[in-house]
């Protein structure tokens, strides 16, 4: 499927249009440009019809011949890449500022790291212990793409601070489509890991007879998550393991009505598995924006103290709350606040506790 050029972001333009030497700055336009195509590239993967096993035939056997046309346009996104950076910017050429000395360094540099992973990745694709292994093969797949489209990301932003003062999301291409998928994944799964521990507790506590239910309840649950915006961008291993348990989850009920040890059995090994999705948060992308997230929570917040007027307080109190949407996941305390925040109507009248509440919340909050 072709993808369209995307323009490139406004700070990145003002940067290549503030350059005295415009031929060179022509030069970094040319491969901005093939990087942020191939970023863009890198972003649609869609393989959730690859995920099911098919019901006749050996699907992981076949599986190599289903993504080989991903696979090798792929592989020619980080080729025509290499291709454009040796173009703009040949070996031999003169140059005397030490900033476009550093540039013409750091393209050649991504250029050749990336023809050197292409080869690897070509060389994994093809292991029999990949290619007869659908799971294996769709894993090396995304994270061979997700690694190739974050050092583009980080390629552009570190030649672009070359060129002048700027922060990573205003000049990498496709950053907040990545962060807001990236926050998605956040937000779902920190409900997904709220609903399994409820429903580990429930089960505990259940009556024989009420443990089909339960389990009935808990596939629902699943089912649920995978059609959320949470699924697509969800790592292969992780979808691996939930739907790994669903299968063993359908196998147990239909032998019956499941003991509390059995259900129990299952479930516990689950939660611990869905409990580890609470690492999203220390991914790079996430950890820059929570950190610049809880610096303007804090500046409105200081805002709502200070101003005089109870309509401008808790107006105030609001905007911090918007802002403050975006680091649910961070912690379950903060999770717990937002939650009952949005239930509860504002009382002008608690407004004032309502703010130190949120200020120890705030403080709470680990940067990593």
């Amino acid at each position: 499927m072709a993808v369209d050029v995307p323009s490139l972001p406004g700070k990145l333009e003002a940067l290549l249009i503030l350059q005295e030497d415009q031929p060179f700055a022509s030069r970094c336009r040319m491969v901005f440009e093939v990087a942020s195509r191939a970023i863009a590239a890198m972003g649609e993967l869609d393989l959730v019809q690859y995920e099911e096993p098919e019901v006749e035939g050996s699907a992981d056997l076949s599986m190599w011949e289903k993504v080989a046309p991903i696979i090798a346009s792929t592989i020619a996104e980080v080729n025509t890449f290499a291709a454009q950076v040796e173009a703009s910017f040949p070996p031999g050429q003169l140059l005397l500022d030490a900033g476009q000395l550093q540039i013409e360094s750091q393209f050649h540099g991504a250029a050749v790291a990336a023809r050197a992973d292409v080869m690897s990745f070509g060389q994994r694709v093809r292991d029999p212990s990949v290619v007869g292994e659908r799971w294996n093969l769709i894993t090396e797949l995304q994270i061979f793409r997700f690694h190739f489209r974050d050092a583009l990301g980080k390629l552009v932003w570190e030649v672009a601070q070359v060129m002048g003062e700027c922060k990573r999301r205003e000049v990498e291409p496709g950053y907040e489509e990545a962060l807001n998928a990236t926050l998605v994944v956040r937000t779902m799964t920190t409900d997904l890991r709220r609903l399994m521990r409820a429903r580990i507790q429930r089960v505990g506590d259940a009556a024989g007879g009420d443990l089909l239910p339960q389990a009935q309840q808990m596939e629902k649950e699943l089912n649920a998550f995978g059609r959320t915006a949470a699924w697509r961008a969800l790592r292969a291993q992780d979808k691996k393991g939930i739907l790994e348990f669903r299968g063993r989850l359908r196998q147990l009920m239909a032998a019956g009505a499941p003991s509390k040890l059995e259900l129990l059995a299952l479930l516990e090994p689950f939660v611990e598995f869905v409990d580890e999705f609470a690492n999203i948060s220390r991914r790079e992308l996430l950890v820059q924006h929570d950190q610049e997230v809880l610096a303007a929570v804090g500046v409105v917040l200081e805002r709502a103290i200070n101003t005089s007027t109870p309509e401008e307080k808790e107006a105030a109190f609001r905007q911090a709350l918007d802002l403050g949407q975006t680091l649910y996941g961070r912690s379950a305390g903060f999770d717990t606040f937002l939650r009952a925040q949005r239930k509860l109507a504002l009382d002008p009248g608690s407004l004032s506790e309502q703010l130190e509440q949120f200020l120890v919340q705030i403080a709470g909050l680990t940067v990593y």
